[in-house]
């Protein structure tokens, strides 16, 4: 059976959701300082142990930052917070599928436009990009960080901000979880390495030629394949 939840900590959760909607529906904006400990314990009818576990679970979430000695102010967030994709068990396969689902749906929409926007420098470096992937591959090396790149620069030809900002959420969270566990199963994926690079060249070879469907499709057929060898990455 399982144990219930100890008073205090029920008590602090939610003091912390409550806070919480109130900065995440703007009630409190970033700069406002919260009350002191002393008015939460009356607000809440609580004890400080409780009000001070509950602003430590909001500085954990980068809701609220505290300045010693002066108070707890809600954080000033960055951009890769507005939406947030927290760590997860790579062998939750449900977890994993929703998670590759928006990698999709994100780089597919955006080489499409890469196909459209890019500029010859914008082209230049998404075949520098390619072409440190093979330097590395042939050092031996899964090449992740020159994966990362040529999918970054993928992005940035989108000339679009917003692909920008989730990419960097995505690339924090999600994406190096999965470079992890390719990286702890590097010695049985020496001929998947290949088939990746033959996609990637794929997708250069659409963006190159402007051919905006042509690069969608490519990209596409590379998330889906993904999709299949982190199956692979999986069996033990």
């Amino acid at each position: 059976m399982a144990m219930q939840q100890e008073p205090k900590a029920q008590l602090s959760d939610d003091i912390a959701v409550q806070i919480k909607e109130m900065i995440l529906t703007n009630r409190m904006a970033p700069g406002d300082r919260l009350p002191s400990e002393r008015v939460l314990c009356e607000q809440f009818s609580v004890s400080r142990p409780v009000i001070r576990e509950a602003l430590s679970s909001l500085k954990s979430d980068g809701l609220v930052s505290v300045r010693r000695g002066i108070g707890v102010f809600v954080a000033t967030r960055d951009p890769r917070q507005a939406f947030r994709v927290d760590e997860f068990d790579v062998e939750e396969t449900i977890q994993m599928t929703h998670i590759m689902e928006l990698i999709s749906t994100v780089e597919v929409a955006a080489t499409r436009l890469a196909a459209q926007r890019r500029t010859p420098e914008d082209l230049k470096k998404i075949r520098k990009c390619l072409i440190g992937m093979e330097y590395a591959i042939a050092s031996d090396k899964l090449g992740d960080e020159e994966d990362y790149q040529f999918h970054h620069a993928i992005i940035s030809a989108t000339h679009n901000p917003y692909f920008e900002t989730l990419n960097q959420h995505l690339e924090h969270t999600a994406r190096r979880m999965i470079r992890r566990l390719r990286s702890n199963t590097k010695q049985r994926l020496t001929g998947m390495i290949e088939a990746v690079q033959i996609e990637h060249h794929a997708i250069y070879d659409a963006i190159a030629a402007g051919d905006a469907v042509g690069a969608e499709d490519a990209a596409r057929t590379h998330l889906q394949n993904a999709a299949k060898r982190y199956v692979k990455y999986l069996k033990p």
